[in-house]
């Protein structure tokens, strides 16, 4: 049970950033998380050393964030954030 003080969500990271998921979430890249309330998207990404250039695409349920809403985007319990690098291809 989630307390009233904290947030539980999925954070979900694909291609060469699964690397900084623990080995046992590396399965199926998703990382379940219980979080102060309040935390935001910028404060997940600093908290987990990810590389802030290579988080190109970065989702909440779906949804598009820009890099210019990440630190002020505040998560919310069920939330899903999932993060990819750039990726190249043809």
């Amino acid at each position: 049970m989630t307390s009233p003080q904290t947030v539980r969500l999925a954070l979900k990271l694909y291609a060469s950033l699964a690397d900084f998921l623990p080995l046992e979430a590396r399965k199926n890249n998703r990382l379940p998380l219980e979080l102060p309330l309040g935390t935001t998207v910028g404060q997940v990404i600093a908290q987990h050393n990810l590389p802030l250039k290579m988080c190109h695409l970065v989702l909440v349920n779906g949804v598009f964030i820009p890099p210019q809403e990440r630190a002020g985007w505040t998560l919310s319990d069920d939330d899903e954030l999932a993060i990819w690098p750039p990726v190249a291809g043809g």
